[in-house]
């Protein structure tokens, strides 16, 4: 049986005082990735205050910082191994192996790379490595001989190899990270993710809706059932959606572009992005969300 955590890039967003965002965050999910190590070097004193507000058994995952991945580059210089080794003590004070690498899509592998991970202490470390160029065997193979987990979207792709552990950062078929899964891509997700074959599945949602997201497809492993993403079905659930910030007026093509991407509930247990229906309604400029609903009611009921 597939063991999963789940979770999301950060926790800032639940703000529910007088609780630490971390907190209540931890009370939902078993797992979150780490996003500001990404930006900024943290105190010692922090991150140890972040090992002890949750609980022994929640998982942390730390980004390396940017300073490695996007400007230094992984080279075997001094200032490469200072900040992999600070994200290393990050990871133990944290107790966690897991180290996150986010290479731009700039970014080539060279004898330098492989210098740099063959002279490192990695002892005690996960390497996770999302690379963003094109995975070429050299890649592949590289990511092999030092054992580290090659990690993509699942949403997307499927890994190049599979380990005993499999880490997805998500983030969906939009533009950047603006999307929200519909029910049936998160069982596309999961079966991805159960093809690998791994022990573990790591799942780091990264888009606009990620805590929603991780949410429900958490909800599903325990219970084999989706939470609605509104509280209402059909055109009461897209006019829920709509509210939320859509400016009016505006043409059919700025509302599929703007609020297609997220997820209604088309009925019970069954959702779609609201552009499947917005593709539907006639071409013209609308004045207000009544007058948008009005045609969602013909195409969706």
């Amino acid at each position: 049986m597939t063991d999963y955590l789940v979770g999301t890039g950060g926790w800032s967003y639940f703000n529910v005082p007088p609780k630490p965002s971390l907190k209540v965050y931890s009370e939902i999910f078993n797992f979150v990735e780490i996003n500001y190590t990404f930006y900024e070097y943290p105190s010692v004193q922090t991150v140890e205050r972040w090992r002890r507000t949750v609980p022994k058994d929640f998982t942390f995952s730390v980004r390396c910082n940017q300073d490695l991945t996007h400007r230094i580059g992984l080279k075997p210089i001094d200032e490469a191994y200072e900040v992999f080794y600070k994200t290393k003590n990050y990871a133990n004070l944290l107790q966690t192996p897991y180290v996150v690498l986010e290479t731009p899509t700039s970014y080539t592998i060279t004898n330098d790379t492989r210098d740099f991970l063959s002279t490192i202490n990695s002892k005690g470390v996960q390497l996770v490595w999302e690379y963003r160029a094109q995975i070429t065997q050299q890649v592949t193979n590289l990511m092999q001989d030092f054992n580290i987990i090659h990690c993509v979207d699942l949403s997307k792709q499927k890994p190049s190899f599979s380990l005993n552990e499999t880490y997805s950062r998500l983030f969906g078929k939009g533009q950047h990270n603006i999307y929200q899964f519909t029910n049936v891509e998160q069982l596309e997700i999961q079966k991805r993710a159960e093809e690998t074959n791994s022990k573990k599945v790591i799942l780091s949602y990264h888009g606009v809706r990620m805590n929603n997201d991780a949410l429900r497809f958490q909800q599903h492993l325990k219970t084999g059932h989706f939470l609605p993403v509104t509280s209402g079905i059909g055109a009461d659930s897209a006019k829920e959606v709509l509210a939320q910030d859509a400016t009016f007026p505006s043409s059919k093509s700025q509302l599929i572009k703007k609020q297609g991407w997220k997820v209604i509930d088309v009925k019970q247990n069954q959702t779609a992005h609201l552009s499947e229906f917005l593709n539907s309604i006639p071409d013209k400029n609308y004045l207000n969300i009544k007058e948008v609903i009005k045609e969602l009611k013909i195409v969706i009921e």
